[in-house]
């Protein structure tokens, strides 16, 4: 009768295609630990995308600046099927439907926002890395505790997308800590995966 979280890792554009390995090359190894394993039992989803297709926004993202990202942007298919993954195991008897969990990185990252602007109600929390969304997308998402991670010397998503949808959740009062690197670029998963208190954040009751 034991129930488990359930977290879903989306990965960045250069890990696309239909390999089914190359999504697992950042992050899994958090999750693999043996020492996080028998700490934190969990389910763990890394679904991959297919290559040629730009993530969770079809058309393309024209710009990553956040008052100009698009408002009421369509589901792209990519994310509907997602979503029908997820969903399928959220309705496991040994999932924990009120511990559900999404990160995700630079491509990932921008559609952790996205997805969690369409479906706060699914998730406990979530933690965009080197994301961008427009912040008035996310005013329903105070219920959600956010972990947000960028580099200070991003030359690919600027670092100050992600300073302002900070200051956005953090004006709807929402759970909210945003971590920046100095003199990181946009590659700042990996400081950010060692965090000491990730893991613990994010599998002890979020």
């Amino acid at each position: 009768g034991k129930k488990y979280p359930l977290v879903i890792f989306l990965h960045g554009s250069g890990e696309r295609g239909n390999d089914n390995q190359a999504q697992l090359f950042h992050g899994s190894g958090q999750f693999l630990n043996p020492v996080n394993r028998e700490k934190y039992p969990a389910y763990v989803l890394f679904p991959q995308c297919p290559g040629g297709v730009p993530g969770a926004y079809m058309p393309r993202l024209e710009t990553l600046v956040p008052k100009d990202m698009p408002l009421d942007p369509p589901q792209a298919p990519i994310v509907t099927l997602l979503l029908e993954l997820i969903d399928s195991y959220i309705a496991r008897p040994d999932v924990d439907p009120r511990r559900v969990y999404i990160m995700g990185i630079s491509m990932g990252g921008i559609a952790t926002f996205d997805i969690v602007a369409r479906y706060p109600q699914k998730f406990a929390a979530a933690i965009p890395i080197c994301g961008s969304v427009n912040p008035q997308r996310l005013t329903g998402t105070k219920g959600v505790a956010w972990r947000i991670f960028h580099g200070d010397a991003d030359p690919a998503v600027e670092p100050e997308y992600s300073k302002k949808v900070f200051t956005a959740l953090q004006a709807l009062d929402a759970d909210v800590e945003l971590t920046m690197f100095p003199g990181v670029t946009h590659n700042c998963w990996d400081k950010s995966y060692l965090e000491t208190d990730l893991i613990h954040w994010l599998l002890t009751g979020k």
